[in-house]
């Protein structure tokens, strides 16, 4: 069984994937009217077993604009006349766009402001009051 292999040893089966050719509108003239060029993929994200509960849920909420309600990523390519062309180009865009999706989050190390940094607020702080002082009209 033939695989598609995503980063951080994701390896989604090709039977979890559904590529179909469907009606284009896109480039070829005439012969794009007869010709099922367009290719559009489908992957249950919900219910694929590729992936660990931690992945899904980061999947799921990465990819939630690009989903369907039931959890299925749809993705459609017509930018050639070409149906292979076009098959090449959504299973790539599909390795790019579930590839970076996958990304764990980087674990944000707490820092305390330096010295000069706290200084350098309080200055300009200082300075900006000054400025508001100087802009309102003399007390007599």
């Amino acid at each position: 069984m033939a695989t598609i292999q995503l980063p951080y040893g994701v390896s989604v089966p090709e039977a979890e994937l559904e590529v179909r050719a469907v009606r284009s509108s896109g480039p070829g003239g005439q012969s794009v009217n007869t010709t099922d060029s367009k290719v559009e993929l489908r992957w249950d994200v919900a219910s694929s077993t590729a992936l660990s509960e931690q992945q899904r849920a980061r999947l799921l909420e990465r990819l939630g604009s690009r989903l369907t309600s039931d959890g299925v990523l749809i993705l459609t390519g017509s930018e050639h006349k070409s149906q292979h062309r076009n098959r090449a180009a959504v299973l790539a865009r599909f390795r790019s766009i579930v590839g970076e999706a996958l990304v764990p989050p980087r674990q944000r190390r707490r820092t305390r402001p330096t010295r000069a940094s706290k200084q350098r607020r309080l200055d300009q702080k200082r300075r900006r009051g000054e400025t508001k002082r100087l802009r309102q009209p003399p007390s007599d």
